[in-house]
């Protein structure tokens, strides 16, 4: 008895509730829409109006909520299929720009629905339908409306209509014949016994459709439901530029009437698709759900994070080559890219194929030689090529007539102990490093120590230890 007196109080306060006054003339109809600090939704915001000039109002200002100084902007959709694309409505608005947030634009609307939104990202949730009525281009077809009926023990009615023509502009139904009413949401029906539901539905040309019926049964309901509903979310996308959070709700008593979600402490929103976050940082979503009986979860929430877009790297890696030792001769080369990294040094010796670069390359051969090389990032940047020429001696030759002839290897004052030999050109193993000659850097100079000394163990002027001595004297000295 309670429930039938209940949904008997709520369908005579129905009408009440969803019917508002009619639309303005056309000559001066002005058309306002307000946000507040919530990116989940205008304010408020009009829902019909009629063909003809019109002013359209946005207002985002102190005096309509907005103590946050939150942008918005109220845009017209003008790519959707299904709308209106022939008003381009695009106001941005905050409480401090030169209108204070308030803005004003004539326009001429005809028949049919416009889509409104707002634009700035993560405010999608701020979306709207604008229906204009009168005229209706010759459309004599009237809307295509049924109706489906789910739930046990609680039957839910569902109408929808479509319209190819002017589009819909009304839907209405009536319970058990009291009279017809607008359709607003499903239609639920507790009371016990049989009913029936019949609706229409209205295009904006004035075409109505024939009045369809759904007829069905609410039994007794079982045992109370007290258990509310179960609540799970699932996180795609965690650590990185996008998440989406997908919410699932089970009930195995009087079932899932609602589930909603609140992102970052902002708004319960009702759930009906994956949440999908893109904006950098640390986020929480909440989640809850309502069972038919009015049981409620408990909240949950799941922690995520939107990681920034890397920079884009168009710039090229910063190749050099240094050549060393005239008999053989010794070319190093190095890269270096302050973004994505070097991924790869390739040379060419005398106009031969390019081959990658793993170390120093040695030449031997007497004569004019050349050595091209260029480097490539990891963003597949490639440097320009670039080229280095140089003499190898003959052996034998005195390639070095004013050799550094000091008994040991002295390395900006500091002293290997290695002896300071003939390395089988004229050139002593100090002339080979030629600490004076300039380095990019400290650390350059003592690769090229380690460059130059390897072929020397190879061709056993020096040993391994040797090498390990003279290059630990580059690293201690000061030349670069």
């Amino acid at each position: 008895m309670a429930r039938r007196v209940l949904l008997s109080v709520l369908l005579a306060l129905l009408p009440m509730l969803v019917v508002g006054p009619s639309p303005a003339r056309a000559a001066d109809q002005v058309l306002t829409w307000t946000t507040d600090g919530e990116i989940t939704r205008y304010k408020t915001a009009p829902t019909e109006a009629v063909a003809g000039p019109a002013t359209i109002v946005f207002e985002n200002s102190a005096a309509t909520g907005n103590t946050t100084g939150m942008p918005h902007t109220l845009t017209f959709d003008t790519s959707t299929e299904g709308y209106n694309h022939d008003v381009g409505v695009n106001i941005l608005a905050n409480p401090f720009d030169a209108g204070n947030g308030r803005h004003e634009v004539a326009v001429t609307l005809t028949p049919g629905r416009y889509r409104y939104f707002c634009s700035i990202p993560g405010h999608s949730l701020m979306v709207g339908e604008l229906v204009v009525t009168g005229g209706g281009g010759g459309d004599t077809t009237p809307p295509t409306v049924t109706a489906t009926v789910t739930g046990t023990f609680a039957k839910t009615v569902t109408v929808t209509a479509t319209d190819s023509g002017s589009g819909v502009a009304s839907v209405e139904y009536q319970l058990d014949d009291t009279g017809f009413q607008p359709y607003t949401a499903p239609v639920v029906v507790t009371a016990v016994g049989d009913h029936s539901v019949q609706y229409r539905a209205t295009d904006v040309a004035g075409n109505t459709s024939a009045t369809g019926s759904v007829s069905f049964s609410v039994t007794e309901p079982g045992p109370v439901d007290t258990t509310p509903p179960t609540v799970t979310a699932v996180v795609a996308g965690d650590g990185t530029r996008s998440a989406t959070v997908t919410v699932t709700a089970t009930d195995s008593g009087s079932g899932v009437a609602t589930v909603e979600t609140q992102l970052d402490g902002g708004a319960w929103v009702p759930y009906t698709a994956p949440v999908t976050v893109t904006a950098p940082g640390a986020h929480m979503l909440h989640h809850r759900a309502t069972d038919v009986a009015g049981n409620r979860s408990p909240e949950g929430m799941v922690m995520f994070t939107v990681t920034e877009p890397p920079v884009e790297d168009t710039t090229p890696p910063t190749a050099t080559a240094t050549v060393t030792g005239t008999s053989p001769a010794t070319v190093t080369i190095t890269a270096t890219d302050s973004q994505s990294g070097v991924r790869s040094i390739e040379y060419a010796l005398d106009g031969g194929a390019w081959t990658a670069y793993s170390a120093p390359v040695v030449v031997s051969a007497a004569g004019t030689h050349s050595v091209a090389y260029r480097a490539t990032d990891q963003a597949s940047n490639v440097s320009a090529p670039q080229t280095v020429t140089f003499t190898v001696v003959p052996p034998g030759t005195d390639a070095c007539p004013n050799s550094d002839d000091r008994p040991t290897v002295v390395i900006g004052g500091v002293d290997s102990g290695v002896a300071n030999v003939d390395t089988g050109d004229g050139c002593t193993v100090n002339d080979l490093i030629a600490e004076h000659a300039g380095y990019p850097s400290h650390a350059a100079f003592v690769r090229h120590v380690d460059a130059v000394t390897a072929p020397l163990v190879t061709s056993g002027v020096l040993t391994r230890r040797d090498q390990g001595a003279i290059v630990r004297a580059a690293s201690r000295s000061s030349v670069s």
